[in-house]
């Protein structure tokens, strides 16, 4: 196992990841590619198996697929079916023709037509392209209560992206205890092996970066128009899609597509489905069995879950009882494992690295809004 990254990760201190090499600026797609095949060449990895972790990965893996498949076997999709996963304004477009329901979502031409939407407060500001507007602010979307603080975050938006890249979106009442996601790997357009995990803890509490705990469930509404939405774009390989429960009318909106591995992907091997063997297993043509999730199985990432359910319990949204019984549901965790601890020691070395940056963020965002 190889591993190629822009920047320290604690991937590299695993006893399984044989390389790690370090590329300048992994956000530039043809810098990306280069450094790709160059380590192919490099060290002789004829037919190996790529997997990308990140948006900005799979879309240059993605569109330029048939140059990488000249040399390695390439897990990422045909750009025609990826595209409508990566840009989410062509993914709430494909959704609402399909009859999916999804938050209302506006794209404008200008600041001139926010004052239209005022009525519809409070709104969220997101980027319909993750990577640029992630990497400048390090926030998932942004909350606008007022007219001001809409008109605000729209124009740091735009400094940040392109306007029709701007979509302004309706905020569907709730935490992260609503967001469920519909985990699983397709082949050719059908569902092979699938999980379904209901996100009962994520930080912030909002737009959550990251779960820091989950749990199976079984959902047959989150898992016939998950369907619907992949056998549409004839999609194949490994996907997470996000869906948040809105409590006025019960129905269940898809918010993302992620057209890739995903943070909690290794719940997947603790409740009998695999997806990182399953994708590998695909590509190199040998059998394999379809599976289905077992129900009750949590994953947990105990760095961050600790901060989280503590805050949760001072504001008032987490009852104790209930942390100690997703912490018995909990067989796996993020990144811990007995066979191959370093990583997780790695991470707690990195701590306070970590807390500096979140302190950063949070003052960056206090004087990014007027209150």
């Amino acid at each position: 196992m190889y591993v190629l990254d822009s920047q320290y990760c604690i991937a590299s201190c695993s006893k399984y990841a044989t390389r790690v090499e370090k590329t300048p600026n992994i956000l530039d797609e043809r810098a990306t590619l280069d450094a790709v095949l160059e380590l192919g060449r490099r060290f002789q990895l004829q037919g190996w198996v790529l997997f990308p972790t990140r948006d900005e990965t799979v879309a240059a893996f993605s569109r330029n697929r048939n140059e990488l498949a000249d040399f390695y076997r390439v897990t990422t999709g045909e750009w025609a079916s990826v595209e409508w996963a990566w840009d989410k304004a062509k993914t709430y477009e494909l959704a609402e023709k399909l009859g999916i329901p999804c938050p209302q979502t506006f794209v404008l031409n200008g600041i001139n037509e926010l004052q239209s939407l005022n009525s519809r407060l409070p709104l969220a500001i997101k980027p319909a392209i993750k990577e640029n507007f992630f990497y400048a602010t390090g926030a998932k979307a942004w909350r606008a209560n007022t007219a001001k603080e809409l008109e605000q975050l729209y124009e740091d938006a735009n400094r940040h992206i392109s306007t029709q890249e701007i979509l302004v979106q309706e905020i569907i009442p709730g935490d992260g205890r609503e967001q469920y996601s519909y985990c699983a790997f397709y082949q050719n357009g059908r569902p092979h092996s699938t999980l379904i995990a209901r996100r009962a803890r994520q930080h912030p509490r909002e737009f959550g970066r990251a779960a820091t705990y989950v749990e199976t469930v079984e959902k047959p509404e989150i898992e016939e128009i998950s369907e619907r939405f992949l056998g549409a774009i004839q999609y194949h390989g490994l996907v997470e899609i996000e869906y948040k429960r809105d409590p006025r009318d019960g129905k269940y909106k898809l918010l993302d597509v992620n057209a890739r591995v995903w943070g909690f992907h290794g719940l997947g091997a603790a409740c009998g489905v695999d997806f990182p063997y399953l994708a590998y297993a695909d590509q190199m043509g040998w059998p394999i069995e379809p599976a289905r999730a077992k129900s009750g199985v949590g994953w947990v990432r105990i760095l961050t879950d600790v901060p989280t359910a503590l805050a949760d319990l001072a504001h008032g949204c987490l009852k104790l009882r209930t942390y100690m019984q997703s912490m018995r549901a909990a067989r796996t965790e993020s990144v811990f494992s007995w066979d191959d601890p370093l990583p997780w020691l790695a991470e707690i070395v990195m701590l306070p690295y970590l807390v500096s940056k979140k302190y950063a963020q949070t003052a960056r965002d206090l004087f990014r809004v007027p209150v």
